[in-house]
């Protein structure tokens, strides 16, 4: 599987996927990939690999654009304090997310890479219980920074849908994973969700089939964020009451509300090529790679100024 650093490219009160055009969104978003990000990317007409001069990922081709929302500490005085991220084991970044292209897990089937201006939602930032919750979101409280004991895979064990009731001595970790049947037609669809679905029956790991609506076997694309909660662990400043005091950029402090967003931006057939290769990790004979360097300098200015750092 492909597992890779997107540093951050901005944090930025933009979402060009269910608020095209609004400025600003109506929550902040931290955000990975090609520079040519902005509030409207037209599927097909915008491309994002002609629009980029540089992406803020490990592979050099991927200009594709990943969002999630951001977490804050809510102390007890009502301030707020954004939570920083930890680059996950192994990569190296500023901030950002780990991305994962996941190909079937019998290690003989292939699969097809998403199409020119595709792009897909998953999670929905409304949500405040587990009730309608899309699978396989969730939480991963870690005793350690190095991630000892490891907990096994994602959204098993002790992996929570909901934000972590206790304090995390290791920080937090949030997974997002995608659904990975397509209808082979439509690169979106008006709820950003209808045009993808999951297998009919078992899963994507077990090898589901995909339901005759969405023949297409996608790649399991997968988000990891692990938020630095460290600085954070101190009773004095939490609520009084214990409750758990992390909140998304939604307004969400329960956790449900978690989402990812994607706007496919590959260069010609590289993802394909990658996939069909079963490329490992962050190193791939069949792309072109940059330096972490070279990925974090990879930044843009905010459209909407909105200070995100410090307390307020």
């Amino acid at each position: 599987m492909m597992r890779f650093s997107c540093s951050k490219l901005t944090i930025e009160r933009l979402d060009p996927l269910v608020e095209p055009g609004n400025i600003p969104s109506a929550h902040m978003h931290q955000v990975g990939g090609g520079n040519s990000f902005r509030s409207s990317m037209t599927p097909v007409d915008f491309d994002p690999v002609k629009e980029s001069t540089c992406t803020s990922c490990s592979f050099s081709e991927d200009f594709s654009n990943y969002w999630t929302a951001n977490l804050f500490f809510k102390a007890r005085n009502g301030t707020l304090k954004r939570v920083p991220q930890l680059v996950n084991m192994g990569l190296q970044a500023d901030g950002g997310l780990t991305v994962y292209y996941i190909p079937p897990y019998d290690g003989k089937s292939n699969v097809t890479a998403f199409a020119p201006g595709f792009r897909m939602l998953v999670g929905d930032p409304m949500l405040r219980s587990a009730e309608n919750q899309q699978r396989q979101l969730c939480h991963r409280c870690f005793a350690t920074i190095n991630q000892v004991p490891f907990g096994g895979a994602p959204c098993t064990g002790e992996d929570t849908a909901a934000l972590p009731p206790g304090m995390c001595t290791g920080g937090i970790r949030t997974t997002i994973t995608f659904p990975t049947c397509w209808d082979g037609v439509n690169v979106d669809s008006p709820d950003h969700k209808s045009h993808v679905a999951y297998p009919e029956s078992g899963s994507f790991e077990s090898g589901g089939p995909c339901p005759a609506s969405h023949p297409v076997k996608l790649p399991q694309l997968m988000y990891e964020i692990i938020w630095d909660t460290r600085q954070f662990n101190n009773p004095d400043i939490w609520p009084e009451d214990g409750t758990q005091p992390f909140v998304y950029s939604m307004g969400d402090g329960t956790g449900y509300g978690q989402h990812g967003d994607y706007l496919f931006g590959w260069k010609d057939d590289a993802l394909q090529r990658a996939l069909d290769a079963r490329c490992s990790n962050d190193k791939c004979s069949e792309l072109k790679s940059q330096t972490a360097d070279e990925a974090t300098a990879c930044t843009i200015k905010q459209t909407v100024a909105e200070p995100y750092d410090g307390s307020y």
